[in-house]
């Protein structure tokens, strides 16, 4: 559960441990999602008056194709997380840094969910190669040079 309500928060900080799941509504499409479930650890306790302090660390694992010869290639993403919510009070209003509380049926709450996400995606790496000598694919063919020499003239591309 990656979902908190602010009372029992206020009562003590409370545990965290719990999965983003790879199919969670937070995820949009476009989005580099992890392999299984985020995991998620940390503690989560109050920080004044409408604000809550999230300190921990998500681990998980992301595909990502190789930037040369575009085989898929599974990274191990993880990082901390200092992440900081508040209500929408005119201090915090339109701080990119600082996450609001999400209303529900029940009051407010703690969703760490968007802001794992967006941690998530600003780890993952950009671009990985498969291994450090890839070769690539042959600019002519496209062959996976990788599998061995193409039937490409030498230096056709010069």
């Amino acid at each position: 559960m990656l979902s908190f309500s602010t009372q029992s928060i206020a009562a003590g900080a409370v545990q965290v441990q719990g999965d983003l799941d790879r199919d969670d509504q937070c995820w949009i499409e476009g989005d580099t999602r992890p392999v299984d479930a985020l995991r998620v650890t940390g503690r989560l306790s109050s920080a004044g008056e409408g604000r809550f302090y999230f300190s921990g660390k998500y681990t998980g694992t992301a595909t990502v194709e190789c930037r040369r010869c575009l085989q898929d290639v599974a990274v191990e993403v993880g990082a901390e997380a200092h992440i900081l919510f508040a209500d929408g009070d005119t201090d915090t209003e339109g701080d990119p840094d600082v996450y609001p509380l999400a209303i529900g049926r029940s009051g407010e709450s703690v969703d760490l969910r968007p802001a794992i996400r967006e941690q998530w995606l600003l780890e993952v790496p950009a671009f990985v190669l498969c291994t450090p000598d890839c070769k690539g694919l042959c600019t002519t063919c496209g062959a996976n040079l990788n599998a061995g020499a193409c039937s490409c003239a030498p230096n056709a591309n010069e």
